[in-house]
């Protein structure tokens, strides 16, 4: 038996993530004892602290749903990207998932590692069209192609230019409507774009001071879109409304928010 994490909230909660690698062995219930009597001991020893037993998985997703128990998962959807994943729980278990004072959530997400997005079913379909809406718009742009095109790459699961631009020929070849010349065709936009966006970055990195190309957290893609707004230091992204930020970077609030706190944090660095 292994114990692979572990997350508290000193006095109140804890999450332990274990792993038995004998399978005549179950983790939990021998984390729980009988009757609850290692548990319990564990608790009277922390003072009454509340330990959830929770089962380790290779799969990040299938941790994430047993690390937010008792709360009953509907879907979820892995950004690998972005090291975070969005969550969507029916009305009943929205209040369960998040936990008293966003307590349930925040021990998941230091349990597991992962930055959690939990959300109702109309939360998620609302940010899904923003999503969709916002890649349709891209392609059109950047590949100079119709809604039609657009939403044809998007059913078959294309993301980004780089996905058109470089997976296997043969893909977009089995996408009805697509012979050899389109493809072509499409694939040398895409990288004509990234070009064009590499060259942008390049320039934006130039134009923008040090301590904002330091800054944690900024992509080269974000310091481009900063660039554009006329963001070139610290100050001026610390400056920023969340509303302002969001409207040039298309981050959610609470990315927005981090990163202008982030930007903020030398004001006030040296006072008591």
């Amino acid at each position: 038996l292994e114990i692979k994490s572990c997350a508290r909230d000193p006095g109140s909660r804890a999450k332990i993530a274990v792993v038995s690698h004998d399978k005549r062995v179950d983790p939990i219930g021998t984390c729980v004892g009988v009757r609850g009597t290692r548990v319990n001991a564990v608790t009277n020893e922390l003072a009454g602290e509340r330990v959830d037993i929770v089962l380790w998985s290779e799969d990040p997703a299938q941790f994430v749903i047993g690390a937010l128990a008792p709360a009953n998962v509907s879907s979820i959807m892995v950004d690998e990207e972005k090291h975070a994943m969005d969550v969507v729980v029916d009305e009943e278990n929205l209040a369960i998932a998040i936990g008293r004072g966003g307590q349930n959530v925040r021990l998941a997400a230091d349990l597991t590692g992962w930055k959690i997005n939990i959300m109702d079913a109309a939360e998620s379909e609302q940010k899904q069209a923003a999503e969709t809406s916002s890649l349709r718009k891209l392609f059109m742009e950047k590949l100079d192609v119709d809604e039609e095109i657009a939403d044809m790459l998007i059913a078959e699961g294309f993301t980004n230019l780089e996905e058109v631009a470089y997976v296997p020929i043969q893909e977009m070849l089995d996408i009805e409507g697509f012979d050899e010349e389109t493809v072509e065709e499409l694939r040398a936009r895409a990288k004509d774009a990234l070009l064009t966006q590499a060259i942008a970055r390049e320039e934006s990195m130039e134009s923008v001071s040090q301590d904002l190309r330091d800054l944690p957290g900024l992509s080269p893609e974000l310091i481009t879109k900063l660039d554009g707004a006329g963001v070139h230091t610290r100050d001026d992204l610390a400056d920023l409304a969340v509303d302002e930020l969001t409207d040039i970077t298309g981050q959610s609030e609470d990315e927005a928010r981090a990163l202008i706190l982030k930007a903020r944090e030398h004001w006030f660095a040296g006072q008591e």
